[in-house]
């Protein structure tokens, strides 16, 4: 396990939460909530769902409070703690060779070196977790907690194939893991790491096959492309033998096919698409995404499943609001960057967005130094290469991805703040995740990046106790 942080330590209030109309500050400490001494965030949900909760707290001059709080049920305190685990995390114990920490190089944030299989930020915050680690007391909690839905990384459902990638000989099977867990009332969302000439061809087709029968405990399955930076590539071939291949656009194109032909028949089965493609896939083979039904209300969306989607929707509902209601912005100008999976898209969109409004937009796809160019997505972008690409711009204003910072809003992958990257451009540096949000701030200035909706970079974005060394 990971050491643990302080106890209950709080590190912000939700504005307008009961916790706020409390009193409650940064700094204090949860102690109790209903008589219950928390292990971690998970407790303080479980424990505070009624609708008459009482909460101890040691205030940060040392005092003790006694709140009680009176709401709806299930309706959330408003606390956010300054690490979600205060008993350690949970540490993985495969060996995967496609693991892409193995492929970290020196100089990222501490945090992201640590490498977690922990189910409760599986529940709190989306991490995929591989279920390898589970004790008899795990499962007891999982009972009594119903912690649901859970992000389930499966890569193979045949035994011998998943030990096998996960380099772990006594992997339970997960197929076994999931039944167990839909008998105790909690649903998964799953993963398939897709590894060409490994756990591909029949291997994906019955893995999808056996993952789908699952339904519903299985709410999804999404298939995505290993990302494979140069020191993974090297690593996988030198300990294990295997070579991390590129996908193909025939490759990806045949992936695709496969999926599609599941979703067709869980939608006759069920309903629903079940099985979902990375948009990775998708712009390799150069074949249409799906439309937004197909995604299943995006729960995988963080996963890199249906970004694109979501992208063009938001973009046609933009393009309809600027016919109906035009506005000019000729003479003025704009950078868009983002890594190079998604900028043909993004140039496509660019360009109709020109003719609307008369801007000037130029669309700068980033190639990834740090990771080699095979890691291609936005989200795993260093500051440094940000800088570089966009340096010398003369346009207004320079916008970037959001999902290219971390889960506050602070910093790249590298540490690098979006200040200091303003002030190394010498131009406004602004982070929008949709094209209506770069026409708002176009036409009402731009304000600093706040905390993602989504949680799940929460846990790698918070600081290590100074007790972890990483």
């Amino acid at each position: 396990m990971k050491p643990a942080a302080i106890p209950g330590l709080i590190s912000g209030i939700e504005p307008g939460s009961p916790a706020e109309a409390a009193g409650i500050e940064a700094g204090d400490q949860l102690i109790e909530i209903d008589g219950q001494v928390p292990r971690d965030a998970v407790d303080v949900q479980f424990y505070g769902a009624g609708e008459l909760v009482t909460v101890q707290l040691r205030k940060a001059n040392g005092l003790i409070d006694v709140i009680e709080f009176e709401k709806d049920y299930d309706a959330d305190l408003g606390l956010q703690f300054e690490s979600a685990t205060w008993d350690g995390i949970q540490l993985c114990n495969n060996n995967c060779f496609f693991c892409f920490l193995k492929g970290l190089p020196r100089g990222m944030r501490k945090s992201l070196y640590i490498k977690d299989d922990d189910y409760r930020l599986s529940f709190l915050h989306g991490n995929f977790v591989t279920l390898t680690n589970l004790t008899e007391d795990d499962w007891a909690r999982l009972e009594e907690q119903r912690l649901s839905p859970l992000n389930v990384s499966v890569h193979a459902s045949e035994l011998g194939l998943r030990r096998k990638m996960l380099s772990n000989r006594t992997a339970p099977d997960v197929l076994e893991q999931l039944r167990r867990l839909g008998e105790l009332g909690i649903q998964a969302h799953t993963q398939i790491v897709l590894c060409p000439g490994v756990n591909d061809g029949e291997h994906l087709d019955r893995s999808l096959a056996d993952l789908a029968a699952l339904h519903p405990i299985v709410q999804t399955i999404s298939v995505v492309p290993v990302g494979a930076s140069p020191k993974l590539e090297e690593w996988s071939l030198r300990k294990d033998g295997i070579e991390v291949a590129t996908a193909s656009p025939e490759y990806a194109a045949a992936v695709v096919q496969s999926v599609t032909a599941v979703q067709k028949a869980s939608r006759k089965a069920f309903g629903r698409s079940v099985a979902q493609c990375s948009d990775e896939f998708y712009i390799r083979a150069n074949i249409r995404v799906p439309g937004r039904i197909a995604y299943d209300g995006l729960p995988q969306y963080e996963n890199g499943i249906g970004m694109v989607r979501v992208l063009l929707d938001d973009w046609h509902r933009t393009r309809s609001q600027l016919r109906r209601h035009p506005v000019n912005l000729e003479g003025r100008s704009i950078v868009v960057a983002s890594g190079t999976l998604a900028a043909p898209v993004l140039a496509a969109v660019a360009e109709e967005l020109a003719s609307l409004t008369g801007i000037g937009v130029e669309v700068v796809g980033v190639a990834n130094s740090v990771f080699g160019d095979r890691v291609n997505v936005s989200g795993l972008v260093c500051g440094e290469d940000w800088a570089k690409a966009v340096a010398g711009t003369d346009a207004d204003t320079v916008f970037l991805p959001r999902h290219s910072l971390d889960y506050f809003g602070e910093q790249f992958l590298d540490g690098l703040k979006p200040s200091e990257l303003s002030a190394r451009v010498g131009r406004p540096v602004a982070f929008a995740s949709q094209w209506s949000e770069v026409v708002d701030m176009l036409l009402h200035g731009s304000s600093p990046p706040a905390r993602t909706r989504a949680t799940n970079g929460a846990m790698w974005s918070e600081p290590l106790p100074a007790n972890v060394v990483a």
